[in-house]
This record gives structure tokens, C-alpha cells and sequence, in this order.
């Protein structure tokens, strides 16, 4: 065989073996249904059924009751790349302290419907958590949303203060609107492109520098499988496109100009090690290296938030209930008067 065509043949066999190898890297990863099937969470999965914008929708959400209640409820709002199931931990916490615990999964995420079209917003996601509340008999709660669930739950405070006890948010998104600071607008389609390029590894690496401060504990996995597997499985191109819905739902929808309507009384939780701020990675240089500043947006949001406490993290990241949560469920527990 002549050099070239043995070169040539070199590099094919090398395209192959790099080829099986990322199949490989792939397969050592789970895959999960479009509702998150064969994902177990640690709590029985009940369903509320309703009509949503003229589709019929199933919410999937896990209702614990506590050994000894305490008359009171908390409502766990997820984030964009978490489910109700992350929160395991807490709710374990929550339900031994007395609380009745409801986790939920929104519309479009995890084990909940994930609709062909959708107008996805903050109070249509609120409407839809309070109309679940009500089938429930929960009337009023304590309502704590993490990340995106911490834009949720504000809108959520705003909309139905009467059935809001307290207001919790951990390290939300929307402390600042990224839109007036400077990051570019990307289209659904071009959000899309980059949602379907989601892998277990480009899950963690995001995760390890924003939510861990580059320190990653084999306990993280799960959750990083979890968000990784739903793009692994047969239903990775729905998961994608409402992934782009909802990422372009955050953007162009901000809270932090409301933030002095909030009525309610409001904790909030920040891990002084995030640096979180979804689209930087498109903005000018010179816009990204200004944004998500948590420890300065945490001070400037209690501000303006009439009576809210502010409680914050040294050294934990953007999710500092899996990260420290003996720390954090304590600091938790004592904000809402709990032993």
C-alpha cells in the first residue's frame, strides 16, 4: 500500500475508534423517557390533570407528609436543569421539622407533560402550581424555588400573596435583567442548536464551574445523569426545544423590577461562590465578566425587597442545598421558626 493511501487508512481507523469511543463514553451514561421514566425519585409520584391552553396536562409532583405536622406547608420549585427529586434531601429535612412537603414538577420539565406547543411564562407556570395547591387542600405555603424556581416563585408571591406564608429563594435567576445588561438575544431556533449539543459532560463541566467551585463530589452524578439522560433518550428533541422555550422564557422575562412589590414575608439564600448568568457566554467580554455577581446582587435584592432577610453562604455555590445541606437546612429551619 503506498504512504498516502496508508495515511489515508490511518485516519479512518482513527475516525472509527474515536467514534466508538464516544458511543462508549455515551452508553456508560442512563438514558431517560421523555417524562423521565426509569428515574426513580424518593417519594410516591402522584399526578394532577388539567387543561392547559386547550391540551390536557399531567403535572407530576411527590406530596410527604410529616410523622408529627406542624399545621404548615412548603412548596419546592425546581430549577432549569434540576427536577422535585433533587430535592431530596430537603424534604427530608422539611418533613422531620413537620412540615407537609409538596415538590413539584413544572410543565415541560422531568416527570411532568412536555408539550408539542406551549406558551411558556412565570405566571402561566404559577397558575398552573396554584391550581394543583388548591386540588390538594393546600391553601397556604411556604414557597421556596431554587434557580429558575426562584423567578417562579417570586412571580408566584406576586400573583398569590394570600397563599403565600413566606417566600424562599435560593440562588435564584433574576437578580438582574441580563437583557438591559448588555446580552445579546438568541433566537429559540439558535437555543434549540445548542440544547440538542447536551451531554453528561458538558452538563457537569457547566455545573462544575457555576454551581460547585470547581469541586465535584460522586454524589453530584445523579443529579447531573438525571438532567443528561432526558437529551441521551428517545425523547431528546422535545426535551431540547422546550429546554430552548424555556431558557428564552428566563431572558425575556425578568423579575427584579417587582421585586419592591413583594408583599410577602421573603428570605433570601445565596451562595456567595455563584456566578450564574445564562446567555454570558454570548455577551461582549467586557458585559460577561460583570454579571452574576451573587454576593452583590443577594444585597442589592434584600434591599429592595421591603423587611426581606438575607442569609448568605461563604464558599458554596449556585446550589447550596446539595452542596452543604446540613448548613443550609439548619439555616433554613431557624428563617421560618422552625426547631
Amino acid at each position: 500500500m503506498s504512504l498516502p493511501r496508508r495515511v489515508a487508512a490511518c485516519a479512518v481507523a482513527t475516525a472509527l475508534l474515536l467514534a466508538i469511543g464516544t458511543a462508549r463514553a455515551a452508553d456508560d451514561h442512563p438514558s431517560y423517557g421523555l417524562e423521565l421514566e426509569d428515574f426513580d425519585y424518593p417519594h410516591e409520584v402522584r399526578r394532577f390533570d388539567f387543561v392547559s391552553q386547550g391540551a390536557k396536562m399531567s403535572m407530576a409532583y411527590m406530596d410527604v407528609a410529616p410523622e408529627r405536622p406542624n399545621g404548615r406547608a412548603v412548596v419546592l420549585l425546581h430549577g432549569k436543569n434540576f427536577c422535585a427529586a433533587t430535592f431530596e434531601g430537603l424534604i427530608r429535612t422539611l418533613s422531620g421539622a413537620g412540615f407537609r412537603v409538596v415538590a413539584v414538577d413544572q410543565i415541560g420539565f422531568c416527570k411532568s407533560t412536555k408539550p408539542e406547543a406551549y406558551q411558556f411564562s412565570f405566571h402561566q407556570l404559577a397558575a398552573n402550581t396554584n391550581a394543583l395547591l388548591k386540588s390538594i387542600s393546600v391553601e397556604k405555603a411556604v414557597v421556596l424555588g431554587h434557580s429558575m424556581g426562584g423567578m417562579l416563585a417570586a412571580r408566584y408571591a406576586l400573583m398569590h400573596p394570600a397563599a403565600t406564608e413566606t417566600l424562599v429563594m435560593v440562588n435564584p435567576l433574576g437578580f438582574e435583567d441580563w437583557k438591559a445588561e448588555g446580552v445579546p438575544y438568541a433566537t429559540i431556533d439558535r437555543l434549540n442548536e445548542q440544547e440538542l449539543k447536551t451531554t453528561y459532560d458538558t452538563v457537569k463541566a457547566y455545573q462544575l464551574k457555576f454551581y460547585y467551585d470547581g469541586k465535584w463530589k460522586p454524589e453530584y452524578d445523579r443529579w447531573a445523569e438525571m438532567n443528561a439522560g432526558m437529551y441521551h433518550g428517545a425523547g431528546r428533541d422535545r426535551v431540547a426545544w422546550i429546554g430552548a422555550l424555556t431558557h428564552e422564557m428566563i431572558y425575556t422575562q425578568p423579575v427584579v423590577y417587582e421585586f419592591p412589590e413583594i408583599k410577602v414575608p421573603t428570605v433570601l439564600m445565596v451562595g456567595q461562590g455563584d456566578r450564574t448568568a445564562p446567555g454570558a457566554n454570548r455577551a461582549p467580554p467586557e458585559v460577561a465578566k460583570r454579571l452574576g455577581d451573587y454576593p452583590a446582587l443577594g444585597r442589592k435584592a434584600a434591599a429592595a425587597m421591603p423587611g426581606a432577610k438575607l442569609v448568605e453562604f461563604p464558599g458554596l455555590g449556585h446550589a447550596p442545598h446539595i452542596e452543604a445541606p446540613a448548613e443550609f437546612d439548619a439555616a433554613l429551619l431557624k428563617a421560618l421558626g422552625a426547631p
